[in-house]
């Protein structure tokens, strides 16, 4: 005699506890296998918001830098691009220098950046991996000199930089930014968490001195985190204004110097100003849109290394 199951089947873990159960498993098991996560439209509005507010004031720029004086004087703005764009473009590029002003801020920032880069991983491996003494005090020291207000600082660089004859030099912009707080605070809260301690007794057991090391274990772990500062670096570089404008003069400027250039005069023309400030920008996006796939595949591959 046949024994007849009466019992139901069981159901999917996709499909049990309701539909919205069951999309939510689904959900779920496509994230964890590495598929796409879609969001609802609440958050596609709000990063459309978000996006929209950070282009508009770019798009402005543009279209006030195509303007005449005398249109952007009116009481009404102009709200579209008008016919005096290359105009204004060459003569902001002519009147500020800005060929000279370009290279040195490419010089400058380059150097900062590589530089912070390098002896910031150097700096964050010894702090997370390394055991000597005080290492803790000359941590805390390291992360005190973050909260001391650059602006203190100005006085005894800008005597340092006299008493050397740096004046109008780049090194005199270059030499006390090589290296910061901060670069050394996110290395080493990095290493400490993606670099395990047995890759470097490993390699300590192989027979590797502390240069191959660094080389073939710390920088390879490092790389993510390394691309993430050395973006911020260069950044903050090309944006510095504060030490440039008293260090340096308008004969040898890095851009954001040059560009003060441009609103001397009793009226001042907004349009050329507008030019320049877009001609100092256009750098940074042309290299966002080269390298943004890298440096937010190396965040997000920080993030998973976490």
């Amino acid at each position: 005699m046949a024994v007849v199951n009466t019992q139901p089947a069981p159901q999917d873990a996709a499909t049990a506890g309701g539909p919205e159960r069951g999309r939510r498993a689904r959900r779920a098991k496509a994230g964890a296998a590495g598929g796409h996560l879609h969001g609802g439209w609440l958050t596609y509005t709000i990063l459309a918001v978000f996006a929209l507010g950070s282009i508009v004031p770019l798009v402005y720029s543009a279209i006030a830098a195509s303007h005449s004086k005398a249109r952007l004087s009116e009481a009404t703005p102009p709200f579209w691009f008008g016919g005096r764009l290359f105009t204004n473009l060459e003569r902001a590029w002519e009147d500020a220098n800005l060929g000279k002003a370009m290279i040195n801020t490419i010089f400058v920032a380059s150097t900062i950046t590589v530089s912070t880069v390098l002896f910031a991983t150097l700096a964050g491996f010894a702090f997370a991996k390394l055991r000597f003494r005080a290492k803790n005090v000359l941590m805390l020291l390291v992360i005190g000199t973050m909260m001391v207000p650059p602006q203190l600082t100005v006085v005894p660089m800008f005597m340092a930089v006299a008493e050397l004859e740096w004046s109008n030099h780049l090194q005199a912009v270059i030499l006390p930014m090589m290296v910061s707080a901060f670069g050394v605070f996110f290395m080493r809260q990095y290493l400490v968490q993606a670099l395990p301690t047995e890759l470097i007794e490993a390699a300590r057991v192989d027979g590797s001195n502390s240069l191959r090391v660094v080389w073939h274990v710390v920088f390879p772990a490092a790389r993510p985190a390394m691309a993430v500062l050395g973006m911020l670096t260069f950044v903050l570089a090309w944006n510095e204004f504060f030490w440039p404008m008293i260090a340096l003069t308008q004969q040898n400027p890095t851009v954001q110097v040059a560009l003060t250039g441009l609103g001397q005069g009793y009226v001042p023309d907004q349009g050329v100003i507008m030019a320049g400030a877009l001609l100092g920008t256009l750098p940074l996006l042309i290299a966002f849109v080269l390298f943004g796939k890298q440096i937010v595949g190396g965040i997000m591959h920080g993030a998973l290394k976490g």
